[in-house]
């Protein structure tokens, strides 16, 4: 296995043993791999944006089995559902704005029924919506009520993160405060494996503390400077991380790099070093 600088198999092993105590007793944790491998369209954004079929196409002849939207680009569901449709791709998942939250909470979620999709998460926050720990708290008031309108229309509400919701604010980690003081029926997170290593946090203590509230993920990796990477070419171990799927409660794993200067060969390369994984 090639040698990882940042989270290696071993120090996950000694960090957190309670999530490998879950394996069957003398079943190998190697030697399993991905049944299923997505892409986080953010990747692709400015080509969905001039030929979002063409770019649908070009991704299933990668080899790509699920999408997760980050805009339509003024195509309706229905042109949308047939685009996939067409590509033989599957969207489990969308990526929302808060603003479409408070503005247009029933298009979005009407959007994702037609798409087929199980999954709305919350983009980002703007550097103005995230200064102080009371706008983290009115936000987690907005994202609960809309996660409720997202169960009673048979989908699921996430968050998405970045590193800031790992970075300590007025002495406490937003990420916890919004694990803490949501309703792990009604809010999940999409854990962005690049933004919490950068952060500096381990997502095995995060697996751990909330054990099956992580269904989706984004597999960026990075660079030994910090920088993305295509996934093989930086430094995180998703070998291991994959390997405490259960615990974490991990189904959707989508590649995601948001600064490749030629996307799609930045897709099909994360996608073979992803096609190979073994854990």
């Amino acid at each position: 296995m090639k040698r990882r600088t940042l989270i290696k198999s071993a120090a996950a092993l000694a960090v957190s043993p309670w999530l490998y105590s879950c394996a069957k007793e003398g079943e190998s944790l190697a030697g399993k791999s991905l049944e299923r491998i997505g892409i986080g369209l953010y990747t692709v954004r400015n080509q969905m944006a001039e030929d979002m079929a063409g770019t649908l196409q070009a991704l299933a002849g990668i080899g790509y089995d699920e999408v997760e939207f980050a805009g339509y680009f003024d195509h309706t569901p229905e042109e949308v559902k047939g685009f996939l449709d067409a590509a033989g791709l599957v969207s489990p998942s969308a990526h929302i704005r808060l603003d479409d939250i408070r503005t247009s909470p029933e298009q979005l979620i009407a959007s994702a029924q037609t798409l087929g999709q199980d999954y709305l998460a919350l983009n980002w926050l703007a550097p103005e919506e995230r200064g102080t720990l009371d706008d983290y708290r009115g936000h987690i008031d907005l994202v609960a009520g809309f996660a409720e309108q997202c169960r009673d229309a048979g989908l699921q509400f996430a968050w998405h993160n970045h590193d800031f919701e790992f970075v300590e604010l007025e002495g406490q980690v937003p990420m916890d405060l919004i694990l803490d003081q949501t309703d792990p029926e009604l809010v999940q997170v999409e854990l962005d494996l690049y933004w919490i290593t950068k952060a500096g946090a381990d997502p095995f203590t995060y697996f751990e503390r909330y054990p099956g509230r992580f269904p989706l993920c984004h597999v960026k990796d990075m660079a030994s400077d910090t920088s993305m990477a295509d996934v093989g070419d930086g430094t995180i171990d998703f070998a291991a991380i994959f390997a405490a799927s259960d615990v974490a409660g991990l189904q959707h794993y989508y590649v995601e790099r948001d600064d490749s200067k030629d996307p799609l060969k930045s897709a099909a390369r994360s996608y073979k070093a992803v096609s190979e994984l073994t854990f």
